[in-house]
């Protein structure tokens, strides 16, 4: 059996009106230390995320976590050292994302590309779009 994405169509919720980033308040005095909600993400954003926030040295911690299996959204929990807010690293983690991401389509178009560095075998074919 298949494993399919959980989103938003395939189980009946309603489009989301609600933000995409919301904050959960545990102590408005300290900023090192928030739990952001991200609405319409799952595993794929949550695990990559965590580990681009872990990265950085002023992080102690990083996690997240799918409250529910039927709520499409997950809780990040981010602790600094105090050298940065929990939002800075937050800013810092996705900007880190997206570079990597960035660099990885860039290569991927880069080989296919080139694809007379690759051998064909059984008759296989690929075009380039």
């Amino acid at each position: 059996m298949a494993m399919v994405e959980p989103t938003p169509e395939t189980y009946g919720f309603p489009p989301v009106a609600e933000p995409k980033l919301e904050i959960i308040a545990t102590d408005a005095a300290d900023l090192n230390s928030v739990t952001f909600v991200i609405h319409g993400e799952d595993h794929t954003l949550g695990n990559s995320l965590r580990y681009m926030i872990m990265k950085n040295p002023a992080v102690e911690f990083c996690g997240y976590s799918i409250p529910h299996p039927s709520e499409f959204k997950i809780h990040l929990r981010i602790q600094t050292d105090g050298t940065m807010t929990a939002a800075q690293a937050l800013d810092k983690g996705l900007d880190d994302l997206v570079s990597l991401t960035e660099h990885v389509l860039t290569t991927f178009e880069e080989k296919v590309a080139a694809k007379d560095d690759y051998e064909v075998r059984d008759g296989a074919d690929f075009e380039t779009v």
